[in-house]
């Protein structure tokens, strides 16, 4: 006789972060595409659009990258912003100050993105292991919880 069991019987594991140089990877070419297209439609001048962008792109590569990743991904970012973004184009400068500010910001928008993965995963995981309900609080006996 067959026996039907469901595929999905046992908890499913928290998702590997992507590798690295694949996250580093993503960062170059997507940087690369955002300043160049910031460039070819609003101008090469506009660090106060050019920042923003690029740091939702860090957020959003920190979203499949690991921790590690974080900083190779601001750098890359950095010198994106630093080396085409602002003028003179093609040329890295270090101006202390700003671009200290710059790379702190892409790199807790990195880091911002990946410490949100985790706590989803991480909930979404708990979820599955708990079928769904939540216990009540142990200190008072009371709570949400679905029974």
């Amino acid at each position: 006789m067959i026996e039907w069991k469901p595929l999905g019987a046992g908890a499913r594991p928290v998702p590997q972060p992507v590798a690295t140089p694949l996250v580093w990877a993503g960062a170059g070419v997507g940087a690369l595409v955002l300043v160049a297209l910031l460039n070819s439609v609003v101008g090469p001048d506009r660090t106060e659009l050019a920042l923003p962008a690029l740091s939702l792109l860090a957020a959003l590569l920190g979203l499949c990258a690991r921790f590690t990743a974080a900083p190779g991904t601001a750098l890359l970012c950095w010198l994106f912003l630093n080396g085409f973004a602002i003028p003179p184009a093609g040329v890295l400068t270090w101006a202390g100050h700003r671009d200290t500010t710059w790379l702190a910001c892409l790199l807790t928008a990195t880091l911002i993105g990946t410490a949100l993965a985790r706590l989803v995963h991480a909930r979404a995981a708990y979820r599955r292991l708990t079928g769904g309900h939540v216990r009540p609080d142990a200190a008072t006996g009371d709570g949400p919880y679905d029974s």
